[in-house]
Formats: C-alpha cells, sequence, structure tokens
C-alpha cells in the first residue's frame, strides 16, 4: 500500500540522496517540513485525549502494538521506522474527526499486504469492520494472467468497489496517499512523477467529490510540485514578490467587513482571510493564459455566520460595501455543487481598485467545506449510512458498472478524471429540472444524464430554443430539449463515441451496440481485426484462430469468437491496446513458419474503403497524412510507411516536396490514384480551415451553426488573437471531396466579419 517510501533496508542512510527536485531545484521548505515529521503513538494517544469524541482508547493502542510487532523490521526509504507511516495516516484521520474504527484499520493498513498478519486474525481482534476497512484498502494479489495495467486497473476497481459498501475505504487510502506525498521527495525522480501523476489524476479528484477540501488542496500542490517543479517555484516567487502587500490587504479588507457586521449582527460573523491554492493559481495562469493579477479569486475574504437568512443579508450588506463585479455572482446555497458544497460566492472591487472574492456560509456549510463526507461521519449503534449517505456514492457505483469490463488503465483513469471533473455545468431541462455535468459535456450526455431511453431515441436538440448539433458543447444555464424520434429500432450513432464527454454516456451507447447490433458487431470487429492483421503482417489461418486468441478472450470474458468480434465492434475491446503483444505472441508461435502460412487460409479479408488505388491495387492499407490532409480532387502522392502501410500526401506537401528535392527516400515514394466512386460517396476526410475574422461575441456560435446546417461535423476547434486584434479560428472538419470543400469555404465567408477562409497548410 506505500510502496512508495518503502525500503529493503535495515540500516538507516545518512543522508538521504532524494532531496533535490527534478531538474535540480531545491524542495520548498514547507514541504521538507512536512516530510520530516515524525509521528508517534504518544502525539495519537494525545489527540485523542484532547478529542471531544469518545474514542476506545484501549482498542486503537492495541491496534498498533499489533502494528507495530509486525513492521518492527521494516524501514521506509527516509530511514524511520515503518510504522511511523500508520501513524501519521491515523493521525490525519483523527484529524478529519473520523471514528474509532477507522483508526484502527489505519494503524493496521499495511500488516495484511506487507506482512504474514492474516485479515481472519484482525477480524478476530478488533471485529469486522476493522477486517473490512483493511482489506478494501489492501492491494490484490498478482494475478497470472494480468498484464501490469491490468493489474493496476484491477486495483483501482477494488478500491472503487470497497467504497461504494463503506466510504471510510477511500478516506483512509487518501490519508495514506497524503502522508506518501508528504514524503515522497524520499523518492527517485522517476518514481516521484509516476506517484504524482496517479495523484493528481485519481485521488485529488476523488477528494474533491468527497468534499475535503484541505486533503485535496495539499494533494494538487504536491502533485504540482513534482509534476513541475519550475512552474511551481515560478509562482511561488511571484506571490511572495506580494506577500507584504497582500496580507496588508487582506488584513485592511478583513477589519472592514468585521466591523460593519459586528453592528448588524449579535453575536458578529466570524471573518478570515485565506489566499488561493498554488496549483489553484496555476491553473488560472498557465491553462487559462491569465497573468496572476487577473485572477479575481487569489484573495478571498470569508465570513461564516448562524443562518441561511443571515448569509443573503451579508451578502446585501457586501454589495453596499464594496462595488460587485456583474457575472461573477455564484449562489451554492441554492443549487450545491455535486459534491454538497454549499457558499454564496460574490467577486467584488475595494477602494484600492483590486478585486477580491467573499465567501459567506453557515458553520454547517463551513465544517462540510472543510472535511466533506468525513463532516457528516455518524456510525452509531451500528447504523452505517443514510439516504444521504448512498446518494452521494452513487457516483462511485455508475464508475464501477461503466468500468466493469475494462482492462484497460489509462482508459479507467480517463474515465474518473471525466466523472470526477471538479469544475460542473449546469444545465436545465425546458420544464426546469437541472442536470450537472462535467465542463466539455455536449447535448448527447446530457440526454443521457436525463434516462438512458432519451439518449438512445435522441433525433435533435434545442438549446434555448435553437437547433444545435449534437457536438454542441454545454454551457452554464442553458435551457436545453432533447428531440427524441418513436422510430421502432431507432437508436444511437456509432459516431456519438467520440462526441459524448461522460464515460456514462459512452458506457450506454456502447450497452446499446452490444445488445442490439450484434450481428454487425461481428461483422465489424472481425473487419478491423483483419484490418489491423494486414497492418502488422499478421497472418493466422482460419482453423488456429481461435486458439490464437484464447488468451486475450480469456481476458475479456469472451467464450467464442463471434463474442470477442462483437465486443471489439461496440468499443469493449480495443485493439489498439492488444496489437504489440499480439504480434510479439504471433512472431514467438509461427516464427519463419509464418511466411509459409497459405493466404487462402487467412480471415477473407475486407475490401478497401480508402478511396485509394496504390500502382493499381485497391485493397492496400493507407493512411492520410496530417501534415497536408489530402482530399478527393487534390493530386496526391504515397509514401511506403514501415509496418504501416502507404501514407497518401498532396503533391505539393513540403514534406514531400522537401524530399524530393534533397534526392531523400526516392524509392519509397509511389503513384496513387484517388479510386473512382459511382453515387454519393461514403467516404470522409479530415480537413483544417483557418478562418480570419473581426473578433466579436457569437462568432464561434456562428460558424458552428453554418456548419450544422450543411451537415458537416466538427472535430475540433481553436482560437486565437491576432497581434492586429483580429481573431484566428482553425477548425477541423469532415469533407467528402473538393466540391463540398469549396461549398463550405463559400458558407463561411458570408459569416458577418469573416475576412478569410483558408484550408490550413494549402
Amino acid at each position: 500500500m506505500s510502496e512508495a517510501n518503502r525500503s529493503n533496508s535495515d540500516e538507516v542512510p545518512k543522508k538521504c540522496p532524494y532531496e533535490i527536485a527534478e531538474g535540480g531545484l531545491p524542495i520548498p521548505a514547507y514541504i521538507l517540513k512536512a516530510s520530516k515529521q515524525v509521528y508517534t503513538i504518544d502525539m495519537i494517544i494525545q489527540k485523542v485525549i484532547d478529542s471531544e469524541k469518545q474514542y476506545d482508547l484501549s482498542k486503537i493502542v492495541s491496534a498498533y502494538e499489533l502494528a507495530e510487532s509486525y513492521h518492527h523490521d521494516q524501514k521506509r526509504e527516509s530511514g524511520e521506522p515503518y510504522i511511523s507511516h500508520p501513524i501519521a495516516v491515523a493521525y490525519i484521520l483523527l484529524e478529519l474527526g473520523m471514528d474509532n474504527d477507522t483508526i484502527c484499520a489505519a494503524l493496521l493498513h499495511d500488516v495484511v499486504e506487507d506482512t504474514d498478519c492474516t485479515l481472519e486474525k484482525l477480524h478476530k481482534m478488533f471485529g469486522i469492520d476493522v477486517a473490512m476497512l483493511v482489506n478494501g484498502v489492501t492491494k490484490l494479489g498478482a494475478v497470472e494472467i494480468f498484464t501490469k495495467d491490468e493489474q493496476k486497473a484491477e486495483n483501482i476497481r477494488k478500491i472503487l468497489l470497497a467504497m461504494s459498501e463503506d466510504i471510510r475505504v477511500i478516506i483512509i487510502k487518501l490519508a495514506d496517499r497524503l502522508h506518501n506525498m508528504r514524503t515522497l521527495n524520499y523518492c527517485r525522480n522517476d518514481k516521484r512523477r509516476t506517484i504524482a501523476h496517479e495523484t493528481m489524476n485519481i485521488y485529488a479528484p476523488i477528494a474533491h467529490r468527497l468534499g475535503i477540501r484541505s486533503i485535496k488542496d495539499e494533494l494538487e500542490d504536491l502533485s504540482f510540485f513534482y509534476l513541475d517543479a519550475f512552474a511551481h517555484e515560478e509562482i511561488e516567487q511571484q506571490m511572495a514578490m506580494r506577500r507584504d502587500s497582500r496580507e496588508a490587504l487582506v488584513e485592511s479588507i478583513k477589519d472592514k467587513i468585521a466591523e460593519r457586521l459586528a453592528k448588524e449582527f449579535d453575536p458578529a460573523p466570524n471573518v478570515s482571510g485565506r489566499v488561493k491554492s498554488i496549483y489553484g493559481i496555476y491553473k488560472k495562469v498557465y491553462r487559462d493564459g491569465k497573468d496572476i493579477d487577473e485572477i479575481y479569486d487569489r484573495y478571498a475574504v470569508r465570513v461564516i455566520v448562524n443562518t441561511v437568512n443571515e448569509c443573503y443579508n451579508v451578502l446585501g450588506i457586501i454589495h453596499d460595501m464594496f462595488k460587485p463585479i456583474p457575472n461573477r455572482f455564484k449562489d451554492y446555497i441554492s443549487t450545491p455543487k455535486a459534491n454538497m458544497y454549499q457558499s454564496l460566492h460574490t467577486t467584488v472591487i475595494g477602494r484600492e481598485g483590486i478585486p477580491f472574492e467573499v465567501q459567506i456560509r453557515t458553520w454547517d456549510m463551513h465544517k462540510l467545506a472543510e472535511y466533506g463526507i468525513a463532516a457528516h461521519w455518524k456510525y452509531k449503534e451500528g447504523v452505517k449510512s443514510s439516504s444521504k449517505d448512498d446518494k452521494r456514492l452513487a457516483w462511485i457505483r455508475q464508475i464501477i458498472e461503466n468500468q466493469k469490463e475494462s482492462n484497460d488503465v489509462e482508459e479507467i483513469v480517463r474515465a474518473i478524471k471525466s466523472d470526477l471533473s471538479p469544475e460542473d455545468v449546469f444545465a436545465f431541462t425546458p420544464k426546469g429540472g437541472m442536470i450537472t455535468l462535467p465542463v466539455g459535456s455536449t447535448v448527447i450526455d446530457f440526454a443521457y444524464a436525463i434516462h438512458t431511453e432519451v439518449g438512445h431515441r435522441m433525433c435533435g436538440a434545442k438549446v434555448n430554443k435553437k437547433m444545435v448539433s449534437y457536438d454542441h458543447v454545454i454551457s452554464t444555464g442553458e435551457i436545453i430539449e432533447i428531440l427524441t424520434s418513436n422510430v421502432p429500432g431507432h437508436g444511437p450513432s456509432r459516431s456519438w463515441l467520440n462526441i459524448a464527454k461522460t464515460n456514462e454516456a459512452k458506457s450506454k451507447i456502447r450497452s446499446w451496440f452490444k445488445k442490439e447490433r450484434r450481428e454487425e458487431n461481428i461483422f465489424e470487429g472481425r473487419a478491423a481485426l483483419e484490418r489491423e492483421f494486414r497492418k502488422h503482417m499478421i497472418r493466422v489461418p482460419e482453423e488456429e484462430l481461435e486458439d490464437f486468441l484464447r488468451l486475450d478472450m480469456k481476458r475479456h470474458n469472451c467464450e467464442t469468437l463471434d463474442d470477442f468480434f462483437a465486443a471489439i465492434g461496440y468499443g469493449g475491446v480495443q485493439l489498439s491496446k492488444l496489437m504489440q503483444r499480439l504480434k510479439d505472441s504471433y512472431n514467438k508461435k509461427y516464427g519463419e513458419k509464418a511466411a509459409e502460412v497459405d493466404e487462402q487460409s487467412l480471415i477473407k479479408p475486407v475490401k478497401s474503403s480508402s478511396g485509394v488505388i496504390v500502382d493499381g491495387i485497391n485493397d492496400c492499407v493507407v493512411k492520410f497524412a496530417q501534415c497536408c490532409n489530402p482530399l478527393p480532387g487534390d493530386e496526391i502522392i504515397g509514401f511506403i510507411t514501415r509496418g504501416h502501410g502507404v501514407s497518401i500526401h498532396k503533391r505539393d506537401c513540403s514534406n514531400y516536396v522537401g524530399q524530393v528535392n534533397k534526392g531523400e527516400n526516392t524509392d519509397r515514394w509511389v503513384n496513387v490514384e484517388w479510386a473512382q466512386v459511382s453515387g454519393k460517396s461514403s467516404t470522409y476526410f479530415k480537413t483544417t480551415l483557418d478562418i480570419v475574422a473581426v473578433d466579436r461575441i457569437g462568432l464561434l456560435a456562428d460558424v458552428s451553426s453554418a456548419l450544422a446546417m450543411i451537415n458537416v461535423f466538427i472535430y475540433e476547434s481553436t482560437s486565437r488573437e491576432l497581434k492586429n486584434g483580429n481573431a484566428l479560428m482553425s477548425i477541423t472538419v469532415s469533407i467528402a471531396g473538393m466540391d463540398q470543400l469549396n461549398t463550405v469555404i463559400s458558407k463561411l465567408k458570408k459569416i458577418k466579419n469573416v475576412i478569410s477562409v483558408e484550408r490550413s497548410g494549402k
């Protein structure tokens, strides 16, 4: 569980060799101080005695004594006795106010994984709850059929499953990860980055979703330092240069507000100040491209009152004292965040001309904001959860359900990052129902969030009473109407998998194809496997194919070849993740005999749909070069790649022209031509258009609307401001050929304020 800081050596190192960050930057003093903090059982005992809660001190001490007896020969990377780590985890949980069994489980959380202690022994000595909690945070043992990534995926899934049954599991895991992050400087740089990346992608989002702000902020700041020490140092320096003036400003504002509120309320509200976390500032400065002086909420004053009515009364007083900034007010009391956070947020400008944020909340809201679900912890007389707790844990069960068939750790991590996004948008149904979704979600995600059948039967969407395309990205406050079809057999499109943002929507779309389109999935999956086999020069006789794929079929719970083909077809199996292993297995099994395999016995090849003929061959594997994105009608040339077929370029592509002029790779360039297509083409190509326009509000919406009206799909779009003040938009769209491209360009040029539209790289 805590391999990040485990040492196999029994000798205490005289000096830790890893106390310098990557790139030679020194580790900040506050991180070094935290890493050198040694926790003892006496600190635990004193913390328990000082607590207002009732603890069974003898049970906690017994748990410590058992843990110490099993860990007594083990050391951490720092050279400290290993037992200091479980004690630190228990201390962090005491600070959160967790219950007696959670503290005992924290002290014992590594004994089953790292020693010969058994769960049966823990059950007998400390009860079923402690044993269950320890089991929840204990990693799975090595399983023979799992790869390293699959093992990691199973461990993540096990933790999620355990926390869905008892939230204390993940709270222990968060405290465990927090102490490991505090002492990460004792690890090698490569290990630091791996652990920090996992922390940022998995544990910090979970801490956010549980509302435990103190742990979430510290995990993010520590991960940020080990992932980008230079950016961390730069922000620290910028904040340090402003420290004196900042502290004076915050104190001045606090005094003014406290003085005014003392006249209006009895007793007077609590007024305090805070500074935004380093990683929070980083996201605004680097991700959003803002100057540090443009971050309005880097300074904040917090006002804590007794009742909800007083919150709104204080808001009125604040707006009377200072000028509010338009569109910077958020009412999280009437509309709580997904993690149950509640407060009023308003940004105002003081007489000094410096904007700052004011947060107004009750004491109960404050406890929830600081400690999240831990603030609600009531394990009394065997009552382990309430309906509210069950509602808070529903999202965990949804993640497990969506990812139960995936062994791809990257996909699971992407799903967690998406589903636990710290930033949400709030949109409404026409009847006023509110739907909360991650930032970047589309109307497809909205439809599936309403109900699975609404998503399946969706045939269009209106936003604020105007028709939009399926890839419309939702903004907070929009009223969205989902149009549905009652035609029997109507269902989602496979392209929706590339448009949907949330894992919930993608999972439901895959499930529909899995259930309703089995024959189609088998055909699509078989065709996809054949394409990959041809690309990698894998030739397995039909009668040997099932045996060749048996291990992968077992990994994905497929009993027959058709089940495996169907899983590929509906997206349950990603061939890109399998091909290297299949290629190695093929070379190992067939070796020199591979070239002798009768091509007539292979899976029957699928006719190429690329639309390109290479030297008279119409079923050659081709890909279209991203440097020039050729379209039907362009003059083209092919380049023979090593192991990936033929790459198609425009004849005026700089890569082709440059190599020909230099006489390089002349034998690898081959003649190609567009295939003759009768009727309407079903093949589409990506191309990028550069649009220069006078910048204005609504420009992007007008471009998207114009393309939607002529049924042109947008893959991605970016925009930036030019030096002359105009806007440059680059949009990548799906085009059938030059005729359609000319139509699209003509349509875009008619949009108000558009100056020019050109094909990128032309």
